[in-house]
């Protein structure tokens, strides 16, 4: 694979099944160079059992973004969200068995997130809502003439997002138009005059205030996010997830929330749903079950302070509805149910659930009772799930593909997708060899190695992922893939401090960053190199981002071995990240400690004296988790001493430009991080720039 392959990967949502089990619906989007943007549309999947070969997958609508489908549960009308180009994602419907969708909302800033009413009468949706005079909701006065921001609390930003505080996600409730009635037409003259001296919300646009869509009644109206919103069963209660406890500035906790809507308007003020018998945690999903006696919840504790996030897994809860004590169904040790913040019913009681496992996500089903099933084992890396008129389907990910779609039949897994067929034919998949090695005290390190065609000897380069409570999978990696094909031996490894590995494993490097991690690191490096005779030891690069680039600005402090290093978007100076980064006031704390002598003892830049290794340096402006300054002290102290250093700033991007940059920038990276490997690490594949004249 190589950068210019970039549009062949087409990434799948979860799927949504039709309530008669006969279909289902995600959305398939890629990057586009064209328009410099992620382009893509929905498409309908037959599940027929046996297989019919005259119903095979298509195109469902042609929009420029659509995604998040979801059908009606009386399988009438599917919703979505459809952005225009350079628009912001708008709810629209369309009819279940075709036709034209027509737009439900035009929220300012976009809607988040929606969900059904069980008698597919009415929608919840979430937007963030503009302060008066900000985000364009005044005419005439541009971001740069705003008005000053007082701050005067720690969560006042995040990245992707920006400001906060001024724009928080609140929630609406809206009737669903009849996708089949007479279609509404602009007013004009003295209908128009009439629309305009109505006037409007900052949480309606102008077609809203016009009259040509549905009026949204806004529920909601705290200073804070409001998500993850759900009907309950009975179809007036409302439940989310949102921080609206006192002193909340102060700590991570959410809570529950439900709010009672009638048939008219909306309902009193959200009341908290409460477990006796939990401590401070944070919810990240609420589900209420079909037969309405339960509510599943999915948690993290924080321990006492409220701050202390560190490899906690997220589990599993229930709780009667009428309220009472919590029962965890999962094994917090060692299972992590935070894979997608998403709980899917399945049956009155029971419900579906991703599972991080040792560099896969598994699917799992759970019921109110404490049983507990596995669905889905092994290589496979599932993204979403759902289950609907005996039907279950889940999109998933391996190492042949960036994202399909398969059907549970006779209890095995039937793939009916191919979308990255393209993909295989004309950039070539190179399929990851799974490896584990013993680290210096025994501990086992499993990882895998992506190895280019021919005899060899490669070039190797040690990978390392971000988190640091995340993990490297088997599944297809663009990055693997791209490095592959110009020659070079990528080695990935989930070191302690990973997620998939238990609790113990993620929570051993709290206070002790740079030590465990960077030890197994080097030694599935090691262990690699003294199993494989066509790895060149003597040409090796390391780089990562994120947690990963402050392990490798670490490890080339210690560890003089490595011709050159890419150290992106890093965590490279706890002192300033406390301050710059959104979520400084509390990460570097929990991670390396509060101390000044704790944080000195596990900070690249305190050590930065001691690098010799040749080092490009990568950020995004925009990035506000690892700010830019992070990248711009550590460039200028290797310049300083005389260590050869580029710094590669991206404008307009943030913290995922190598997730979600735009294509035109994400492509840009991958030339840059080879021009930067040929120089040091060339290859017959990536040969060596040519000398000037």
């Amino acid at each position: 694979m190589k950068s210019e392959h970039l549009p062949l990967l087409k990434s799948v949502s979860a799927p949504a099944v039709h309530p008669d089990g006969g279909r289902a619906v995600v959305s398939v989007l890629r990057p586009d160079f064209d328009a410099d943007a992620y382009v893509g549309q929905l498409w309908t999947v037959p599940l027929d059992s046996p297989p019919n070969p005259g119903r095979a997958p298509r195109r469902l609508t042609r929009g420029f973004r659509d995604t998040a489908p979801d059908f009606s549960p009386d399988g009438r009308v599917l919703a979505f969200l459809r952005a225009a180009e350079a628009g912001k994602p708008q709810l629209h419907i369309v009819e279940a068995d075709g036709g034209e969708p027509q737009p439900v909302t035009d929220a300012p800033l976009g809607v988040s997130a929606f969900a059904w009413s069980p008698d597919s009468r009415r929608i919840v949706y979430g937007a963030r809502v503009p302060d008066d005079g900000r985000y364009g909701s005044t005419d005439g006065i541009s971001a740069g003439g705003e008005d000053a921001r007082l701050i005067t609390d720690y969560q006042y930003r995040m990245n992707g997002v920006g400001y906060t505080a001024d724009k928080p996600v609140q929630l609406f409730l809206v009737e669903v138009p009849d996708p089949g009635a007479e279609p509404k037409v602009a007013p004009k003259g003295r209908a128009l005059k009439a629309a305009a001296e109505g006037g409007g919300s900052p949480g309606r646009g102008n077609a809203e205030s016009a009259g040509l869509l549905p009026v949204a009644q806004q529920l909601t109206s705290a200073a804070t996010d409001h998500n993850g919103a759900c009907f309950g069963a009975d179809g007036q209660t409302i439940y989310f997830t949102a921080a609206l406890h006192e002193g909340s500035d102060a700590d991570l906790a959410t809570g529950i929330y439900r709010l009672t809507v009638g048939d008219g308007a909306g309902g009193a003020e959200p009341e908290p749903v409460v477990a006796d018998n939990t401590g401070r945690q944070s919810i990240h999903a609420v589900r209420q079950s079909e037969d309405g006696q339960w509510i599943f919840f999915l948690a993290q504790d924080l321990g006492e302070s409220g701050q202390d996030f560190v490899a906690r897994n997220t589990a599993l809860y229930v709780m009667p509805s009428g309220g009472g004590d919590a029962t965890r169904l999962s094994d917090v040790e060692t299972m992590d149910l935070g894979c997608n913040g998403k709980i899917e019913l399945r049956g009155p009681d029971s419900v579906l659930l991703l599972n991080n496992a040792r560099g896969t996500v598994e699917l799992h089903e759970f019921r109110a009772s404490g049983n507990h099933q596995a669905l889905v084992q092994g290589e496979r890396t599932v993204s979403g799930a759902a289950a609907r008129g005996g039907s279950l389907v889940v999109s998933f990910a391996d190492a042949g593909t960036s994202g399909d779609v398969a059907v549970f039949d006779g209890g095995q897994l039937r793939v009916l997708t191919d979308f990255s067929a393209q993909l295989r034919s004309d950039a070539g998949i190179v399929e990851p060899v799974e490896l584990t090695f013993p680290s210096a005290d025994g501990y086992p390190v499993h990882g895998w190695l992506v190895r280019p065609p021919g005899r060899g000897p490669h070039p190797v380069l040690l990978n390392i992922h971000g988190g640091p409570f995340a993990q490297f999978t088997g599944a297809l990696f663009d990055e693997a893939q791209v490095y592959a094909a110009a020659g070079y031996a990528v080695l990935m490894c989930n070191p302690r401090g990973s997620a998939g590995y238990g609790q113990a494993h993620g929570r051993a490097i709290k206070e002790k960053m740079g030590t465990l991690d960077m030890q197994d690191v080097l030694a599935f490096l090691d262990g690699a190199l003294g199993k494989f005779e066509d790895l060149d030891e003597g040409s090796l690069g390391i780089m990562g981002g994120s947690y990963g680039g402050y392990l490798t600005a670490w490890t080339i402090s210690h560890d003089h071995r490595f011709k050159a290093a890419i150290v992106e978007r890093g965590f490279l100076d706890p002192v300033s990240f406390t301050g710059s980064s959104d979520i400084g006031w509390f990460f570097g704390g929990e991670y390396t400690g509060r101390t000044a002598e704790q944080m000195a003892a596990q900070s690249p830049m305190a050590r930065v004296e001691q690098v010799r290794t040749p080092a490009l340096v990568i950020h995004s402006e925009e990035d506000l988790r690892c700010p830019v300054e992070q990248g711009q002290r550590y460039f200028t102290a290797l310049k300083q001493l005389g260590v050869e250093a580029a710094f590669l700033v991206f404008p307009g991007e943030n913290h995922e430009l190598s997730r979600s940059g735009t294509p035109h920038h994400r492509k840009q990276r991958f030339d840059h991080i080879l021009q930067w490997w040929a120089r040091y690490l060339p290859t017959a594949e990536n040969p060596a720039p040519a000398a000037r004249p």
